[in-house]
């Protein structure tokens, strides 16, 4: 029976032989239902490689179209990535719509924007997925040859489509320009105030907005569904010892996320990057957590987040009925959390953990500085304990002993590097 106001959808899956990754059946389910449809119908079929014209081939293409006449579906989501010549040779084999998988998830983070910037964003990639399907879309506009009566309109439909979006995208990069200009403002008053920011990360559907609320009281929005969460959130949090962190709540990621979104959502994965700890937050109960964690490694790395030092929550932990508890690696790190933000198990050891990671641990720093550099001098006096000042070789010296935080602070508003190793910033030509 119809569900009333949900698109009908069938879903096509291929097994692909040559495939260096298979996508996932069964997620592709969870982005549809999340997405509000309502799943009619699955075709799934095992090729060796995509077919170049309708990716499924001529015989899946008739067997998806007798389904679609069968079950009055609305659109048919494919879980692979069409060329527009396929999407558009598929579409009109079986006379209806035809969604690919960076479409869907498209069309899911367009229903979850809410705030200004994620809209614009959203905006971004599909108008961008969007221009590489305006291929022969008007023909009946195309110009004419010439002659009486016969001379074309001077634009085609389809140029001044191009031409709109053209326009539109770039409005639209300017817009976010400038909101990641305020971002970055944003971020370095955060800085300044030498409060730690930690980043939550992890597969969709991980409960990172779960445990966000869990450890904030926030009341962010969380479902059990894929993307329930794109704004980022922060909320400064309480720790043990008299120590506090900002806490970000951010879009969670996915296995092949379209690079689009990844691009558009530059200004906003930025947090993470500039994070000074990531919690890593999986999904334990999922038989293919580890996989998972995998995959958000892997978009870690494409947005220059690897090197983001990292603590792993495993969540979920009341749907297999462990404890909460502790894990140490091999070096005698402790580098795994077990929680459920649900019930609130483990929540107390994890903001321990966070508390001992997170703890201002000071170095000696030597700064060195040009004489002339009298602001920063004067920053630096009220940024904390001056243990000693000298004159060498013309430059002003100074001990002190500066916090991995404030260390970050002096290289972002001054040009000033760190090397912790060794316990000395050096720095250099400061800023105007």
């Amino acid at each position: 029976m119809a569900v009333e106001g949900r698109e009908r959808a069938i879903l096509v899956h291929l097994r692909l032989a040559n495939a260096d990754e298979q996508e996932d059946l069964e997620e592709l389910k969870l982005l549809a239902l999340s997405a509000g449809a309502e799943i009619v119908g699955v075709v799934e079929g095992v090729r060796n490689h995509p077919d170049s014209a309708t990716y499924v081939g001529s015989g899946k293409a008739e067997e998806i179209r007798e389904l679609v006449l069968a079950t009055g579906a609305d659109v048919v989501l494919v879980n692979g990535a069409l060329s527009p010549g396929q999407e558009r040779n598929l579409e009109k084999v079986i006379a209806a719509r035809v969604l690919d998988r960076t479409g869907l998830i498209l069309d899911i983070f367009a229903q979850r924007a809410r705030s200004h910037e994620g809209k614009l964003q959203v905006q971004l990639a599909q108008l961008e997925h969007l221009s590489t399907r305006l291929v022969r879309g008007w023909t009946h506009l195309e110009r004419q040859k010439g002659g009486i009566g016969l001379r074309g309109p001077g634009e085609t439909q389809l140029e001044s489509d191009r031409r709109m979006i053209g326009e539109r995208i770039r409005m639209l990069h300017k817009r976010l320009d400038k909101v990641h200009k305020q971002r970055v403002e944003r971020r370095r008053a955060r800085s300044r105030s030498v409060v730690p920011t930690v980043s939550l990360v992890g597969y969709t559907n991980a409960g990172k907005s779960s445990l966000f609320n869990a450890l904030t009281g926030a009341g962010v929005y969380a479902a059990d569904r894929l993307f329930a969460t794109l704004d980022p959130t922060m909320r400064r949090v309480e720790l043990p010892g008299q120590q506090a962190m900002i806490l970000a709540d951010t879009v969670g990621f996915i296995r092949h996320l379209p690079h689009g979104l990844v691009a558009a959502f530059r200004s906003t994965l930025e947090e993470v990057r500039f994070a000074d700890l990531l919690l890593h937050v999986v999904d334990a109960s999922h038989p293919e957590h580890q996989g998972y964690k995998e995959q958000v490694e892997r978009v870690l790395a494409e947005i220059g987040a690897d090197t983001v030092p990292r603590l792993t929550v495993m969540n979920k932990i009341d749907a297999k009925d462990e404890p909460p508890r502790v894990e140490c690696d091999s070096f005698g790190e402790k580098g795994r959390v077990f929680v459920s933000a649900k019930t609130g198990a483990g929540l107390e050891l994890l903001t321990e953990v966070l508390s001992e990671r997170l703890a201002p641990h000071k170095v000696r720093a030597t700064v060195r500085l040009p004489m002339d550099a009298g602001r920063i001098r004067s920053r630096l006096y009220s940024e904390g304990p001056v243990l000693a000042e000298d004159v060498q070789g013309g430059d002003l010296v100074l001990t002190m002993e500066l916090s991995r935080q404030q260390c970050r602070w002096l290289a972002e508003e001054f040009g000033v590097e760190a090397t912790f190793e060794s316990s000395t910033v050096v720095a250099a030509t400061p800023s105007p």
